[in-house]
């Protein structure tokens, strides 16, 4: 396949961008929602309302880069298959907007957490029910659904890599298995049939991020 060796590039800064702004993002949520039901989540907010903004921030570049990536993905691999190209593309644009319109719970949760805490933190009330919808059921079922569609995508678009030998085979093969293994817990969590220890399945995809975004813009 001719490929113009920019396109490669670009690809390729694209693929770490992501990688990188969907693990500050992630990181950063985590450090200020902690651990505990949704009153201590609701309190811990209200104390770092600044990291928070910065999170869903870094999150909608992330949809961004996604929508950037997927498009850079058809251009190179179009011309493997289309059709595959284009489903996989209406897949990462599934799940760009996925995860920018679950950032509006966690947007919503910044001035719900300052009325919670000025209010004395009660127990039991509507500033918890309301809260835990927007954390629980916006924010993190919308960040799952976004997985759900990143992997249909990505187990599409390394196929379409493996075939087109633009990228060393074992390369390609490492993400396809990568990412059907990812896609495992990322189901199980939708149905609530996830646990902790089956979360190792996706810990060989995140160095492959890092490797496949190098070797594009060190190789292209």
């Amino acid at each position: 396949m001719n490929v113009e060796v920019n396109t490669l590039r670009f690809l390729g800064a694209a693929q770490l961008l992501v990688f990188i702004a969907s693990l500050l993002s992630d990181q950063l949520l985590k450090s200020v929602v902690g651990s505990g039901g949704i009153a201590v989540i609701l309190v811990n907010i209200s104390e770092n309302a600044s990291r928070m903004r910065i999170s869903n921030l870094i999150a909608l570049i992330n949809s961004l880069a996604i929508i950037v990536l997927g498009v850079l993905f058809y251009a190179v691999l179009s011309q493997q298959n289309k059709t595959l190209a284009l489903v996989a593309l209406g897949c990462f644009l599934a799940e760009a907007i996925t995860l920018a319109v679950s950032k509006i719970g966690a947007y919503a949760l910044i001035p719900l957490s300052r009325e919670f805490v000025a209010a004395g933190t009660p127990e039991a009330t509507h500033f918890q029910s309301l809260g835990n919808f927007l954390y629980h059921g916006v924010d993190r079922r919308g960040y799952d659904i976004h997985m759900l569609f990143f992997c249909l995508g990505g187990i599409l678009w390394y196929y379409l890599l493996y075939s087109s030998r633009l990228v060393p085979r074992p390369l390609a093969l490492w993400g396809l298995v990568a990412i059907c293994l990812l896609a495992i817990p990322v189901v199980l969590v939708l149905y609530r049939r996830g646990s902790t220890p089956l979360m190792v399945l996706g810990l060989p995809y995140a160095p492959f991020e890092l490797v496949l975004g190098v070797w594009l813009i060190v190789k292209g």
